[in-house]
């Protein structure tokens, strides 16, 4: 029910293009009044949070989009025969919109002013200027929004005169007052009289229409208004026709100053964007003389840095830079941003980013149409990834790059109207066009010359402008010149013969295509992730991929389970492959509990806690799949001194903190004593002397410290060794050979133990190990209230008259802790058994999502349980 639910708030936003923060409520069978039909045309009304929408049943017969903000009045009619269950919504235009057939009106016209309520709240100057019909009034309120949540005052009422002053001053030096256009507009060149007079028949045509169907927003929306854009919109009206086609004319008026402010945030400050943006500057239509001036340069610096401020995520693109040029010859300054926001994150979302995923998902679509459409043509282009690599350019600049500017404006004009449908039905036009020469051609560049060719001669001989050739366009001056095509039998073309798919055909497979797309970057992902880890590891591939697919899982799980998480900080597709996806603490206890082979009983989320801090190099609370892998595989396949040596890091800084170096051991123990005598009795009745062994240690660590190049670990004090300590403990817990183990670890302590107090007292007397250990003698028995888990030193006995000293001074080694171990058997066995990974990579993949389950679960007894004990 939710993805169901999902979907259909995907194709109201799709179909209606509308912003991405917009949740669908309502959806209502309802008849409309339609004034130019002097009928009610069936349909559905759509309600979100800031519009109410219409649909026709018939595709394409009338659609209607109100802005809450446009509406002055939502009312209940008189319940008739003739008129059951009307209401009708009165907007700032002076048009009201009469539905009738709503079931449930009353719950309806009670939501909808609700929500009218909230959006007049949201913005008191429009309230309060409701009954003001002027469509330009963009004066600056008290409050105006810089983000979706982030409210930033611009002054009070007492001095609103002045700051509003300096704030216009401010603008004139800054903004563009009008759009490129004007200011550079080409006039009194030959054979533009005829154009001219076609611009003034269509503006004719226009000014019909508006009388007609409505000029706002608010307009009504039919299949004549489609042919009109498709003849091309006049020069003079385009940008405000642009801004109304994309609503970018809502978020205009929603946010006064708002534009003002990211670009007093933006200018000056330098970043990877910024230094983009400066680059592609000067390759932005440098044809048009708009663009070789310093008034359209720094106008599309300003446009394009404070894009990259307000959407830091998407930043700067390759193509933006185009897009913007075009769109400020058009549109004022101010609204070419508004313009490029609707593009950028409703129209063409997903495409202006690292990965280009919109794209590469439209790509995909754009072959299946083919397939469809031109099925000869497929036949013969087995590849058609060669065909979308060529078109790719068309849909993320709107052909703008490819076609001569006259032309490719025409082509915008059918975007901001019917949004992605137009750039697909005129790209099989275009292929259609071709398609005899494309089956002729003998590779994949030949295909490239014949679309370019065909591309560069498409014209617009209605245009009132001069040809501006285009910079990007490709050129072969050895072959003969294609025959001229002109844009607008091009674009009707791609109308009559592919213009039957609805925007709810193209969703569908936008969906289909995403899924596979995404998989494919996975995959890809992932074969990089594991191509940059195998060659560090010893765990086999296949496992090693199994446990890829683990560490993935975890995130995908801890993004349902825990959707207030900032998913964005573990999975950020920007960065290197192998950094994409991180998991924090939490997850990594969820993994090492499922993975590890040293399981602890109770002590286990203690140690992977350790682990992750020690991985944490960087200290942001996250690792990467690297730092897991490399962890598992010293715990596997590590020779003993890599295991102890990882086991040893985990118990001192930064992986031991300092509340876990101050905890009460849980353990006691009358086993171990620094006053044991160092002679064990073996099985076999030999007796090893550890007074001797010990004697011959220190030496020979002291021989290897001098030649020793690798840094030195840290020593380890008589609290962290006690960590240790308990940690070997837990580990042995339940293993075959338990018992031998104990002995074994008791007899190490107690020398560790003991090389730790010889190091004590070398310090205190100031004298070298070495001739202090020759006063190391037998004591003669244990205590047996002697605890070997304590935090403090045990008092010598009294025959043996240490110097006093601090638990400060207590210390031991890595090379002390490892050679210790070397002397019991059973312990090298312990640590240099072979561990398969495998058995516990198949049982995470069974119980993974349960522990996950279980976990949420025991948190959620636990939460219920709180109010009752207090």
């Amino acid at each position: 029910r939710d993805l169901e639910a999902r979907a259909q708030n995907e194709f109201f936003r799709a179909f209606f293009r509308l912003p991405r923060k917009e949740k669908l409520h309502e959806v209502v069978d309802c008849s409309l009044w339609t004034p130019f039909s002097r009928c009610h045309t069936a349909g559905r009304m759509y309600t979100s949070d800031s519009y109410i929408c219409f649909a026709s049943k018939e595709n394409g017969c009338c659609t209607v989009i109100i802005p809450l903000r446009e509406v002055i009045s939502i009312e209940k009619m008189e319940d008739t025969s003739l008129l059951p269950n009307p209401i009708i919504v009165s907007v700032r235009s002076k048009t009201a919109f009469q539905f009738i057939e709503l079931k449930n009106r009353d719950t309806l016209v009670e939501n909808l002013l609700q929500r009218l309520k909230e959006v007049n709240s949201s913005n008191p100057l429009h309230c309060n200027n409701l009954q003001n019909n002027s469509q330009n009034s963009l004066a600056f309120g008290s409050m105006c929004t810089l983000g979706d949540d982030e409210p930033v005052c611009l002054g009070t009422e007492a001095s609103q005169g002045k700051e509003r002053s300096e704030c216009e001053k401010e603008n004139n030096y800054l903004l563009n007052a009008e759009a490129l256009r004007s200011d550079f507009h080409q006039s009194g060149m030959p054979g533009l009289d005829f154009g001219k007079s076609r611009e003034q028949i269509k503006e004719s045509l226009w000014d019909d229409h508006f009388v007609e169907y409505g000029r706002t927003v608010c307009m009504f929306r039919t299949e004549k208004i489609r042919k009109l854009v498709a003849m091309g919109i006049p020069e003079s009206l385009r940008g405000k026709l642009w801004l109304l086609f994309s609503d970018a004319e809502t978020d205009l008026a929603s946010h006064p100053g708002y534009y003002v402010h990211l670009v007093e945030a933006s200018m000056g400050k330098c970043c990877m964007a910024t230094e983009e943006i400066e680059r592609d500057l000067h390759r932005s239509l440098p044809e048009h003389p708009a663009f070789q001036s310093e008034t359209g340069i720094a106008a599309l610096r300003r446009v394009l840095t404070a894009y990259a401020h307000r959407n830091p995520k998407i930043g700067y693109c390759q193509s933006m830079n185009i897009l913007t040029s075009v769109l400020l010859l058009y549109a004022k300054e101010e609204e070419a941003f508004w313009l490029l926001v609707a593009v950028c994150e409703r129209m063409l979302p997903d495409y202006f980013n690292h990965r280009v995923i919109g794209a590469q998902v439209d790509q995909s679509v754009f072959e299946e149409l083919i397939k469809e459409q031109l099925p000869e043509l497929a036949e013969h282009m087995k590849d058609l990834t060669a065909l979308a690599s060529i078109s790719l350019s068309w849909f993320l600049t709107l052909f703008l790059s490819i076609m001569p500017l006259e032309s490719a404006v025409n082509v915008v004009d059918c975007f901001f109207y019917d949004g992605i449908k137009a750039i697909f039905q005129l790209g099989l036009a275009i292929l259609e066009a071709n398609a005899v020469d494309l089956c002729n051609s003998k590779d994949d560049g030949q295909a490239l010359m014949i679309l370019s060719r065909f591309l560069e001669h498409v014209k617009n001989e209605e245009s009132p402008l001069p040809p501006i050739g285009n910079h990007h366009a490709f050129f072969s001056d050895d072959q003969e010149p294609s025959p001229v095509t002109e844009i607008a039998n091009l674009i009707h073309d791609s109308y009559e013969k592919f213009g039957d798919h609805s925007v709810e055909q193209i969703e569908h497979m936008r969906y289909k295509h995403r899924i596979r797309v995404l998989q494919s970057h996975e995959d890809t992902t992932k074969q990089n992730v594991l191509r940059v880890v195998i060659p560090d590891v010893s765990i086999l591939p296949e496992d090693l991929e199994e446990l890829y697919d683990l560490f993935k899982r975890e995130h995908l799980i801890r993004c349902y389970w825990e959707s207030r998480s900032a998913v964005s900080e573990r999975h950020d597709p920007s960065r290197p492959y192998a950094e994409q996806y991180r998991i924090d603490a939490q997850q990594f206890a969820s993994l090492y509990r499922l993975l590890s082979p040293w399981t602890c009983g109770e002590h286990t989320d203690l140690l992977a806690h350790r682990t992750f801090r020690l991985l944490d190099d960087n200290m942001d609370r996250l690792i990467e799949f690297k730092g897991l892998a490399s962890c598992l595989d010293v715990m596997y396949n590590g020779e003993m001194n890599e295991k102890i040596k990882l086991l040893y890091k985990l118990h001192i800084p930064p992986a031991l903190t300092e509340n876990e170096r101050e905890s009460q051991s849980p353990l006691k123990n009358p086993l171990l004593s620094t006053s044991r005598p160092l002679v064990i009795g073996k099985s076999n009745g030999d007796a090893v002397d550890y007074q001797k062994q010990l004697k011959q240690m220190l030496k020979d660590l002291a021989k290897e410290k001098d030649t020793k190049t690798e840094k030195e670990l840290p020593k380890m004090s008589q609290k962290e060794f006690i960590q240790f300590c308990k940690t070997l403990y837990s580990m042995f817990h339940e293993d075959p050979e338990e018992n031998d183990l104990y002995q074994a670890i008791a007899t190490v302590t107690t020398l560790l133990l003991q090389i730790g107090e010889v190091g004590q007292r070398s310090i205190s007397l100031g004298s070298g190990s070495d001739e202090f250990t020759e006063d190391l003698q037998p004591e003669a028995s244990a205590s047996d209230q002697d605890a070997v888990f304590t935090d403090t030193v045990k008092t010598p006995h009294k025959d043996s008259q240490p110097s006093p000293v601090t638990e400060g001074d207590w210390t031991v080694s890595f090379e002390h802790i490892l050679a210790s171990l070397l002397t019991e058997q059973s312990l090298v066995n312990f640590f240099e058994k072979p561990l398969e990974l495998k058995p516990k990579l198949e049982n995470a993949k069974l119980h993974q999502y349960s522990l996950r389950t279980n976990g949420m679960s025991c948190q959620s007894r636990s939460e219920h349980a709180k109010p009752s004990t207090q």
